[in-house]
């Protein structure tokens, strides 16, 4: 394993045990889940997540019930994009692609 790759697991690890809400309960994440939290903190994070509590965020939060909770919109927005967001079909596999859908199932909507 890299160096980089064991300093950001580790501020990943950081994060989420800082930051509680950031991620839903480990027992909940299967395998393919566990691949789409990956793919989401890879592609998604950056703009759907403040990178810092003083940062603006660029994008919605993004959760369960993000695009009223209907799978093949998530699945769509992703793939497709928007006008103001990237699509990914050319970057993530459709089955990477359902699991960040899979993921995002597992978060709860942001407090407000």
């Amino acid at each position: 394993m890299h160096t980089g790759c064991v300093l950001g697991t580790g501020l990943l690890a950081f994060a989420l045990l800082a930051y509680p809400g950031l991620a839903p309960a480990q027992e909940s994440l299967n395998d393919q889940r566990l691949l789409g939290m990956r793919l989401y903190n890879q592609s998604c994070r950056v703009c759907h997540a403040k990178p810092q509590l003083t940062s603006a965020q660029y994008a919605p939060v993004l959760s369960r019930i993000s695009m009223n909770g209907r799978d093949e919109a998530l699945r769509t927005a992703i793939a497709e994009g928007s006008a103001k967001m990237p699509g990914f079909k050319y970057h993530l596999k459709p089955a990477e692609i359902d699991a960040i859908v899979a993921y995002l199932k597992t978060v709860p909507p942001p407090a407000d």
